[in-house]
């Protein structure tokens, strides 16, 4: 596990398992608050101890940026820690979270210590607030990656949790491609000094620009590829040729998976635009 000070009293951690999947911490004089777990029991609790015994503080909050496993399987480990998220992760960590987990035990007798901790508190709409001793948070929706997709802003250090909504490739299965396009360009004009993306490394105040451009213009090149396929006949052959290169990204992000998500963001994309 990396382990990174971003500004003062703000942690990042990432993940070297797997996918590059990062959290944070914010710490209070008294308590601190997570943002998001990471993917695997061992990282997890490494994290907590690093909080506990480095930062000597307890965890009170632990906050989802949204519903998947590698961002909410560890909320288990933060004893009497309030959960906080968006309601609907709440309602998909209940419907989607619990089977998961019952089927990823039989393949992973690691998995046996975690418990699914849906969010305690939880809002639906608008922004909400909490103050971590100098430091004030601010929770909104950042849809796009799924339905449930929420960003913490560091307000005085203007660092962005920004959870899945910003990624080395934006991803769009179990999200919406338009919904992404609005959260990366409403993320670019918050006046960042940091994005801690939800996987891969942290970007900087003068790669912002330069990365929101990147990602609105995959997504663009994407619906343009996925929109020319459904004229042709055999469209499953056409959409395997269209690469990520094409779309202006690099296959090589992420430890290599950004093609395979580059292949699924296709596929997925071409069944909505059918439905539609």
């Amino acid at each position: 596990m990396h382990r990174e000070r971003v500004s003062e009293n703000v942690f990042w951690f990432q993940s070297e398992v797997y996918a590059q999947v990062t959290a944070g911490v914010i710490v209070g004089p008294q308590w601190a608050v997570v943002i998001d777990t990471l993917a695997l029991p061992d990282e997890t609790t490494g994290m907590r101890e690093f909080i506990e015994h480095e930062l000597g503080v307890q965890v009170r909050y632990v906050i989802n940026t949204h519903y998947h496993a590698d961002h909410t399987w560890g909320n288990s480990f933060f004893h009497g820690a309030t959960v906080i998220g968006h309601a609907k992760c709440r309602e998909f960590l209940i419907e989607h979270g619990v089977p998961s987990l019952e089927e990823a035990r039989k393949q992973n007798t690691n998995l046996r210590q975690v418990k699914i901790v849906p969010p305690h508190l939880t809002f639906a709409s608008g922004e909400l607030a909490m103050r971590v001793g100098k430091k004030n948070l601010i929770l909104s929706p950042s849809f796009g990656h799924s339905d449930d997709g929420i960003s913490v802003l560091v307000e005085e250090d203007r660092v962005l949790f920004a959870g899945d909504a910003f990624m080395p490739i934006p991803y769009i299965v179990d999200g919406d491609a338009d919904d992404m396009l609005a959260s990366i360009k409403r993320i670019g004009r918050m006046g960042l000094e940091n994005i801690i993306q939800g996987h891969g490394d942290i970007i900087l105040r003068g790669e912002i620009d330069a990365a929101v451009k990147d990602n609105m213009n995959y997504l663009n090149n994407l619906k343009k590829a996925v929109k020319s396929a459904g004229k042709r006949r055999n469209v499953d052959e056409y959409l395997e040729s269209i690469t990520i290169e094409q779309c202006g990204k690099s296959r090589v992000f992420l430890g290599g998976l950004a093609e395979t998500l580059h292949r699924r963001n296709l596929r997925a994309l071409h069944r909505k635009m059918n439905s539609e």
